[in-house]
């Protein structure tokens, strides 16, 4: 091979190997800076305590004048418990099914007024045979297999009622959509006072109001606030509490709500 060919061919590798090298160093600095797993650890932790404290078993305490009174720690048997969805599912089913009235009633050819005389005699008129006037295939007749009243109901062993009642007071807790109010039932009975109490620590609708037992004050303050319901701790159930975006309840309840569930665990 001649002299001046060598050197071309070796300009050539040369150009090639600089391109290559270039390359590999802006493709280098594109890469983004990936933080060590020892400085990303701790932020997860903040963040996951944090949320714990916000939508856990630590909730926020008000007074009757919505001042904040510190935070509280719910039951953990009570508010801390895995929620079985398939459990509470069907206690619900169970809980709408009973609360459902079936009022369609039709009826049937005995129950409709008339039809006590044979139309025409039997023979000798061309006509089809007829008993009565109140017949299903005639118009104004009877309804055959048509809707009737009935009261359906269906049962749930105690045990799950109580284990539904804990998944749905759970469910709550994660949610964050519990709040405690302490002395609840010292309120006056003025609806202005409860709504502005509602107002400022912003409670959603429909909102349920558990009380140590059954306020009159609370009763009359709330009873002209739309969607509001109030309740006793030996009055919930799984559908009472699933079917309310907010849940207030007094301070004192709680300590009667942890005896409920002790009484019957």
């Amino acid at each position: 091979m001649p002299a001046s060919k060598s050197r071309v061919l070796l300009k050539t590798r040369t150009k090639k190997t600089i391109a290559k090298s270039t390359k590999g160093k802006q493709r280098a600095q594109k890469k983004p800076s990936v933080p060590s797993k020892s400085s990303a650890i701790p932020e997860i932790k903040k963040q996951s305590e944090s949320k714990l404290k916000s939508t856990g078993l630590f909730v926020k305490v008000y007074d009757i004048s919505a001042k904040a009174a510190g935070t509280i720690k719910l039951p953990q048997k009570l508010f801390g418990v895995k929620v079985n969805k398939k459990l509470l599912a069907q206690a619900l089913h169970v809980y709408f099914t009973n609360n459902t009235t079936h009022i369609a009633h039709t009826k049937t050819r005995a129950e409709v007024r008339g039809g006590g005389r044979k139309p025409w005699r039997q023979k000798g008129t061309g006509n089809a045979r007829a008993g009565s006037k109140r017949s299903p295939l005639w118009v104004g007749g009877g309804i055959t297999f048509g809707p009737r009243t009935r009261k359906i109901t269906l049962d749930l062993p105690k045990k799950m009622k109580r284990a539904a009642l804990v998944s749905a007071l759970s469910y709550q807790a994660q949610q964050g959509n519990i709040t405690v109010i302490s002395n609840f039932e010292k309120i006056q009975p003025k609806t202005k006072i409860l709504a502005d109490l509602l107002k400022k620590i912003e409670a959603r609708k429909p909102i349920l109001i558990v009380t140590k037992e059954n306020s009159k004050n609370v009763n009359l303050a709330s009873r002209n606030i739309q969607n509001t319901r109030v309740e006793t701790p030996a009055n919930l159930n799984a559908q009472i509490v699933w079917n309310n975006q907010n849940i207030l309840i007094s301070k004192e309840a709680l300590v009667n709500l942890a005896k409920f569930r002790e009484k019957f665990a």
